[in-house]
C-alpha cells in the first residue's frame, strides 16, 4: 500500500523565497527554475551587481517591481536583503538513488542541522569543493527560508538535493552501496587526515549544533572521524568543520586525478 505524502513531503526542501543580491542573481543565472517575480528597492546606490540582476531579470523575462525600501523591509524575511526579493518556484529534488547513481558521488548528509546560517554556510561550502549532492532529513532539520538562501549566496542553485524519511535508513542505503560515510564528530579519536577520500565515493555526515550526531546516525556510519587540533578548546562548529571536511576531500580528489592523467 503506498504512503500518503505528508504536508512536508508536499513543500519539499523549500527555496521559494531568495534574499540577497548574490543568491538572486545566481538564482537567474542558473537558470534551473521558474521565477515569479522580483522586487528591487528604490533610492539604492548604483551597483555592478544591480545591473547584473537587472539585465538577467530582463532576458529571462521576469517582472521587475521597484518598490520602496519600507515595502522591502515588510516583504523580506532577513535583516540582510540588501534590497533585492526574488519569489521562484521552490526546489526540486530528487530521490535518494539518484544522487548514489551520480559519477564518483561526493554527497552532504545533514542529520539535525536546525540553525538555518550553519545549513547555508554549510551548502555554500559544498558547492565549492564539488558536492555532488546533498541529503536532507524530512524533520527535525532546517528547510531552504531566505536566510538559508542569502547565507548560501547562490550556491543552492548548483546543488541537488534529495529529503529523506529518516538518515540512519539513507545511510544503510550509502553504506550498501559502496559509499563511504563518513561522520565528523570532535570527540572522536580517528583522523579525517587518515582517511582514503579520493578513490572512492563519500558521504560526509555532520549532526545538529547542540548534540552532535544522533546515536544510530553515528552507528550506521562506517567511520566517525575527527580533525585534529592544536589548541585547548574546540574551535570548530558544524559548519566550519564540514567546509574543512569537504575540502580535504576536493584536495585529496584533485591530487588523485592528476596522478591519473
Amino acid at each position: 500500500m503506498n504512503r500518503r505524502p505528508t504536508t512536508r513531503d508536499k513543500e519539499g526542501v523549500g527555496g521559494e523565497q531568495i534574499e540577497g543580491r548574490r543568491a538572486v542573481l545566481e538564482l537567474l543565472r542558473a537558470n534551473r527554475r521558474s521565477v515569479q517575480r522580483l522586487l528591487i528597492a528604490d533610492g539604492q546606490d548604483p551597483a555592478e551587481i544591480l545591473d547584473q540582476i537587472e539585465r538577467e531579470a530582463q532576458r529571462r523575462r521576469v517582472p521587475i517591481h521597484v518598490v520602496s525600501m519600507a515595502r522591502l523591509d515588510r516583504e523580506a524575511r532577513t535583516e540582510g536583503h540588501q534590497g533585492v526579493v526574488a519569489f521562484a518556484s521552490r526546489l526540486e529534488t530528487v530521490h535518494l538513488d539518484d544522487l548514489i547513481a551520480a559519477r564518483h558521488p561526493f554527497l552532504l548528509v545533514c542529520d539535525g542541522v536546525t540553525d538555518p546560517r550553519n545549513l547555508g554556510a554549510m551548502l555554500r561550502s559544498a558547492d565549492g569543493a564539488g558536492v555532488t549532492g546533498v541529503v536532507l532529513p524530512r524533520h527535525r532539520s532546517a528547510r531552504i527560508v531566505p536566510t538559508v538562501t542569502k547565507t548560501a549566496a547562490g550556491a543552492i542553485e548548483y546543488l541537488t538535493f534529495s529529503d529523506v524519511g529518516g538518515i540512519p535508513s539513507a545511510l544503510d542505503v550509502m553504506n550498501k552501496a559502496g559509499i563511504l560515510t563518513v561522520g565528523l564528530a570532535g570527540e572522536s579519536a580517528d583522523s579525517l587526515y587518515k582517511l582514503d577520500l579520493a578513490s572512492t565515493p563519500v558521504a560526509l555526515v555532520v549532526g545538529g549544533e547542540e548534540r552532535g550526531l544522533a546515536a544510530l546516525t553515528r552507528k550506521r556510519c562506517a567511520t566517525v572521524v575527527s580533525i585534529p587540533q592544536s589548541g585547548k578548546v574546540s574551535s570548530l562548529n558544524a559548519s566550519v568543520a564540514l567546509s574543512v571536511a569537504a575540502f580535504e576531500v576536493a584536495r585529496q580528489r584533485r591530487r588523485h586525478d592528476s596522478g591519473n592523467s
